[in-house]
């Protein structure tokens, strides 16, 4: 088992992976991507994904609560965001994900969101990553979501959520 921990001096690091489905019903409004907690591929040394959120709420079952998607950076500084989102094959016209910071309202300013992208399908299944630079603040919780547009829901079948902050000096 990989530990996942290396860390630079000044820089922190939260990684996460979802390997079981989530549905995103058919056109719905973006939906927030949860991850599980202290799975074998996720690293949160900087505890910035945890069951118990820095607000107070204590999440008790993550495949269905949004708050499970939220990543709380750890310090405040120079963020880089990954994702990695892999859809299952379906009638897709279009499949769209964006990075979010507050996706459920938590703060005086919600879903401020960043890097917005509408993809047009590819053949088979859909398999897409991304990054993208924001500064960020340990009192903003951070999300990925994402959305289709088929007239079914629709599964990702994994995916990934990633943030490394180089702290501001």
């Amino acid at each position: 088992m990989s530990t996942h921990t290396t860390a630079a001096a000044g820089v922190q690091v939260c990684s996460l992976k979802r390997d079981t489905p989530q549905t995103v019903p058919a056109n719905s409004p973006y939906t927030v991507i949860r991850f599980p907690f202290g799975s074998a591929e996720s690293s949160d040394r900087f505890t910035m994904h945890q069951v118990n959120q820095p607000d107070g709420y204590v999440i008790t079952d993550w495949d269905n609560d949004p708050r499970s998607g939220l990543i709380w950076p750890s310090v405040a500084g120079w963020g880089t965001l990954y994702a990695m989102i892999q859809w299952e094959a379906g009638n897709y016209d279009e499949l769209r994900d964006q990075f979010v910071r507050d996706p459920l309202g938590l703060t005086p300013n919600p879903n401020d969101t960043t890097a917005t992208e509408h993809r047009p399908p590819s053949p088979g299944m859909q398999c897409w990553t991304k990054s993208w630079g924001i500064f960020v603040d340990p009192s903003v919780p951070l999300a990925v979501r994402a959305t289709h547009d088929d007239s079914v829901a629709r599964k990702i079948v994994l995916a990934e959520f990633k943030l490394v902050i180089h702290e501001a000096a």
